[in-house]
């Protein structure tokens, strides 16, 4: 671990140390937290479809088809959500800080808010005109989800709409922010690098849609450190998923 800093005294009188995970050790704790999504959301998903779905064992693939009913899709992120927590939350407390503090849990502003919102619809007009100017033959700005019931969509905007971007931003913009912009990237480069990363990740969108995640990634970043706080992050995530949700509809 690098970075100690002083704290205020001890009970012996000397400044306890905080600790800030380093580059490769954040990255490693990013990896695991990812790891554990998958694990415990692929197989409580596999079990509920399993148990509940009329179905029996599924192959790779045909998860990855079951993936695309939102209903499944939406339970599978929410299954998956509370190990992310506890990868980071155990990472935080070995180095000894304070969960909230550690990934900048500030409530913005009712101001802090309205901006950020403006900068997503910046940001959203911005990628509209590229996407007019470059094209991208099949681009949607969402999956193809296939929602039958109410239920299934209720599921599907609680996972997709605020599960996903309460976890993503804690890992992404809270806790890999954190440690890379103490690092040698700076908060500059730590933006970049975490936004790259995060877009990559998306391996249900093209080129063009990966790139456009990254931009996204972006404006989340600078709301991350202009404001101190990762829930505006989250908010403005959130209200990008909504928007995104609601307009590659109707579902079937």
């Amino acid at each position: 671990m690098s970075e100690f800093e002083n704290a205020g005294p001890s009970a012996t009188g000397a400044a306890p140390q905080l600790r800030t995970w380093d580059f490769a050790e954040t990255l490693l704790v990013a990896l695991l937290a990812d790891l554990a999504f998958m694990l415990t959301g692929g197989t409580a998903l596999k079990s509920l479809i399993l148990n509940f779905g009329g179905g029996e064992a599924l192959s790779a693939t045909e998860l990855q088809e079951v993936w695309l009913q939102g209903r499944w899709q939406g339970t599978g992120i929410i299954l998956g959500a509370p190990a992310v927590i506890l990868v980071l939350w155990i990472a935080i407390r070995m180095a000894r800080r304070g969960f909230s503090e550690y990934l900048a849990l500030n409530w913005p502003s009712g101001g802090e808010v309205v901006r950020a919102l403006l900068l997503m619809a910046i940001v959203l007009t911005v990628e509209m005109v590229l996407l007019s100017v470059v094209g991208s033959n099949g681009y949607k700005p969402g999956p193809d989800l296939i929602v039958r019931s109410a239920a299934g969509l209720f599921a599907m905007l609680i996972g997709s709409c605020i599960v996903a971007p309460v976890v993503e931003e804690f890992v992404v913009r809270g806790f890999m922010f954190r440690g890379w912009s103490q690092s040698f990237l700076g908060p500059n480069g730590a933006i970049v690098l975490a936004s790259a990363l995060w877009a990559f990740g998306h391996v249900q969108y093209d080129w063009f849609g990966r790139f456009n995640v990254f931009l996204m990634g972006l404006a989340f970043g600078y709301l991350r450190a202009s404001g101190n706080s990762t829930w505006l992050a989250v908010i403005a995530h959130s209200a990008v998923n909504t928007l995104v949700y609601f307009s590659v509809g109707p579902y079937v």
